[in-house]
């Protein structure tokens, strides 16, 4: 009999299952994949992901996999490329980009070493119920072909996006937009690539950022509608997306492509119940999202953090687990609330608003401006020390924008 269950070893399972170990629970994190192994997702992380690492004493051991810490961030909206440069706190880079085979591990490892069970290779077939409860997991050892019947106090989902524990408890879901972009990529050695740039064009989206390896991740982005038309073509209407940034295609064409082209499509924005009886969900499980604004690692720990808590409280008797978890619900809803919204907004690939490029075009040419305004965006700085209303009419009352 464990304490809890924890289906999934990626970002959020690993996560939680490290945390709540540490807190003295005993710990089962099981995952049907065997590590170290990628999975084609977005790698980037940042915004209080490089520093819960920290916090976590983790990212040393990232960087010590090749992965270098990223300090400049490039947003080009058919204006003008607006750089930001040197953006850390306490020492910290903004960002990382660490490749999924090389970060994974060393969360399981962190699970493993706090004193969670880990099993990989091992498929959950079933869920054990009693009276609408969740009490464990029927599954199978893949390499081993045996059945077995796991209980627990708490089972918790860190399955994905397509969970299946969530199919089987019937989790509602709220705040539901269909896959508004497809997501094509591939790494490539020799382009140079100081740190993430994001080139938005009406109906389309080219990134490019460094990553593991010293290779650089180079994506295509197009609206979902358009999945079957960029299949058709998949090299070809890779490389000409790249004719909207001809600065980035120049360096991306002195390189070459060390992988093949990786795309992902199936991408629903959703909010769902993350508890119920006996069970809970964290990461992709319980809230989708496009990745525009790159929050699914990130979100996934700071998740993690908010349920070990919430499970903590319940289990050690200062209050019911029940609300417990729907506290654990709150604070992830006001969490995400306004970057859900924005990243829908921004994952239309419609063209900004008309305040948002003035806004641009106010700070065109002040570069302690502009590192104020990334510094807030990405939560390095509190978002009122720039976002102010009084600050944004200085900044724009003593441009000459056209209002």
């Amino acid at each position: 009999m464990y304490d809890v269950i924890v289906v999934g070893a990626r970002c959020a399972g690993a996560s939680t299952a490290m945390l709540l170990a540490q807190k003295g629970y005993k710990v089962l994190l099981i995952d049907r994949m065997r590590f170290p192994s990628d999975v084609p997702h977005g790698i980037f992380l940042h915004r209080h992901g490089p520093q819960r690492l920290q916090r976590w004493g983790l990212l040393g051991q990232v960087e010590a996999t090749g992965t270098s810490p990223i300090y400049t961030l490039l947003t080009d909206y058919g204006d003008y490329p607006m750089i930001g440069l040197d953006l850390q706190s306490n020492g910290v880079a903004y960002a990382y980009a660490p490749r999924r085979f090389a970060l994974d591990p060393i969360l399981v490892d962190a699970a493993i070493a706090a004193g969670a069970e880990f099993r990989e290779g091992f498929a959950v077939d079933d869920y054990l119920m009693q009276g609408g409860r969740v009490e464990g997991i029927r599954g199978r050892d893949l390499g081993a072909h045996r059945v077995l019947t796991e209980r627990a106090r708490l089972t918790i989902g860190a399955d994905g996006r397509n969970s299946r524990l969530a199919r089987a408890v019937g989790a509602a879901t709220y705040l539901a937009t269909p896959p508004l972009t497809c997501y094509y990529f591939s790494y490539w050695s020799g382009v140079q690539a100081s740190g993430l740039e994001m080139y938005h064009r009406p109906g389309r989206l080219i990134i490019a950022h460094p990553s593991g390896g010293g290779l650089t991740a180079v994506l295509a982005v197009w609206r979902h509608e358009e999945m079957n038309v960029f299949r058709n073509d998949l090299e070809g209407n890779y490389l000409r997306s790249l004719d909207l940034a001809p600065d980035l295609q120049e360096r991306v064409y002195q390189g070459r492509r060390e992988e093949r082209i990786y795309g992902i499509g199936d991408l629903p924005n959703f909010v769902r119940q993350p508890f119920g009886p006996g069970w809970a969900l964290v990461g992709d499980a319980g809230c989708s999202k496009d990745p525009y604004l790159a929050l699914g690692i990130c979100d996934a720990f700071r998740d993690a953090e908010y349920l070990a808590d919430a499970v903590d409280g319940g289990f050690s008797g200062t209050g019911s687990l029940d609300n417990a978890l729907r506290e654990y619900e709150c604070c992830r809803n006001a969490a995400i609330r306004v970057d859900y919204d924005t990243n829908i907004q921004y994952a239309r690939l419609l063209p900004f608003p008309r305040e948002v490029m003035r806004l641009r075009a106010a700070m065109r040419g002040q570069p302690e401006l502009i590192n104020q305004f990334y510094r807030a965006e990405e939560g390095l700085i509190p978002r009122d020390e720039f976002f102010d209303p009084h600050n944004l009419r200085r900044i724009l009352g003593r441009s000459r924008v056209p209002a």
